[in-house]
């Protein structure tokens, strides 16, 4: 049974469908509330949604999700629908989440990141069991190339204005003379 409802969708505030969409909106969400661009690295997405009053997201994919990230050495699953409220450096009643710890697959239920910011994300379970680790795990690296490409496209348009010919109109305006009295 899914947990979002042709209402909820009504009421979103953002909704997308497509997996280049999503993936791009997801991880935009997440830097805006102050959370990792790479936490959720769900594949072959068909929607998402935010309704921004309450803070409720959803991502739906086609079929569940495994992902391992490296620099902890940790796996993690994703249904094909998760669910969650966020606000800033915090997700909760987060559903559709599990991760794998020794031989089982907990399930998770929130993410937070500390304010002021220490590098820490912290993983609890509704059992109470937590897990602290780097935010740094889980950023993506931002392409370099569309940086440079990016900033090569600013300094065309800034180059492009300076050179282009700019009016100059003549204002004529009365003056009246000035008085100037010594003291």
């Amino acid at each position: 049974m899914s947990l979002v409802t042709d209402e909820i969708r009504a009421s979103a505030t953002e909704f997308y469908t497509g997996n280049e969409m999503c993936q791009e909106k997801s991880k935009f969400l997440l830097t805006e509330v102050g959370l990792p661009n790479g936490l959720l690295p769900m594949q072959d997405m068909l929607e998402c949604g935010y309704v921004k009053d309450t803070g409720f997201v959803w991502l739906k994919s086609k079929k569940k999700t495994q992902h391992k990230f490296e620099k902890i050495g940790r796996s993690v699953q994703y249904a094909t629908e998760v669910t969650a409220y966020v606000e800033p450096n915090k997700i909760n009643k987060l559903t559709g989440v599990k991760a794998k710890e020794l031989l089982m697959w907990l399930t998770l239920t929130e993410i937070t990141v500390d304010d002021p910011p220490t590098g820490k994300i912290h993983f609890k379970t509704p059992t109470g069991l937590s897990r602290t680790f780097p935010v740094s795990a889980f950023e993506l690296d931002v392409p370099k190339k569309d940086v440079k490409e990016e900033v090569k496209e600013e300094v065309k348009e800034v180059r492009a204005a300076a050179v282009a010919p700019v009016e100059v109109k003549e204002v004529s305006a009365a003056v009246a003379p000035v008085e100037v009295k010594e003291v």
